[in-house]
């Protein structure tokens, strides 16, 4: 009986080892990926501005880093870990810092007003006429969807709101944000993995101490042997 519950207790002690591995491995690889991001997030050197209070701002107000914050958290539905924002690192490197920047940029693209010239007269096929002119468009809250591109004015602010540098940012911000959650994900496996396998390797070693062959003392072995059976 003891050789079967040993046979078991060392394979769970190997089992842990797989699982302390690959929660090593796991650590190692989730590391170099922070030291990329860390690395690549210093070279563009992106950083958010705060006041001597230590509070957010967007040109130069808190209020207006809370109108962003309001886009992000709210319209956005992205739960911000304000452990993330620290004012004493600025560079934006965490999920939290890139998915502010990236509502940064939406916010005022969002909000800004476009100057559209019409060289001449269109008439749309709808028959529709827009008189050549200047006009000046609020973007009015609308996403590169929300434009009726049938319309030359807004077909224009549309272009010219939702530039590709615009694009580009928001995609590039995106993908950090997205690598940097990714890392943390990364860790808790490596943690989850090595926590799994340091309990089966404690599990197993218990069981081969718990049915380990006891020897008994000189003492117990005499007491048994003078025993004398009791007469009837």
């Amino acid at each position: 009986m003891y050789s079967r519950f040993k046979v078991v207790g060392i394979g769970l002690v190997l089992a842990g080892l797989v699982f302390a591995g690959v929660g090593g491995y796991t650590y190692v690889k989730t590391q170099e990926g922070a030291t990329a991001l860390a690395a690549f997030s210093a070279a563009q050197n992106v950083k958010l501005a705060y006041n001597e209070q230590g509070q957010l701002t967007d040109r130069g107000t808190p209020e207006g880093a809370a109108t962003i914050m309001g886009l992000l958290a709210n319209d956005w539905g992205y739960a911000v870990n304000a452990a993330e924002l620290d004012p004493n690192d600025p560079v934006v490197n965490t999920a939290s810092e890139y998915m502010y920047q990236m509502a940064t940029i939406a916010y005022h693209t969002l909000n800004g007003t476009q100057t559209v010239v019409l060289d001449e007269t269109v008439t749309t096929d709808a028959g529709e006429t827009f008189a050549a002119g200047t006009y000046e468009v609020p973007v009015a809250g609308r996403y590169w969807s929300g434009f009726d591109r049938t319309n030359p004015i807004d077909a224009k602010v549309r272009e010219q709101a939702w530039t590709g540098t615009a694009h580009a940012l928001i995609a590039e911000l995106g993908v950090g944000s997205v690598t940097a959650s990714t890392l943390q994900v990364g860790y808790g496996i490596a943690a989850l993995a090595a926590a799994l396998g340091l309990t089966l390797i404690l599990t197993g070693l218990g069981v081969v101490w718990a049915v380990r062959p006891v020897a008994e003392s000189e003492n117990v072995k005499v007491a048994k042997r003078s025993t004398v059976p009791a007469v009837a």
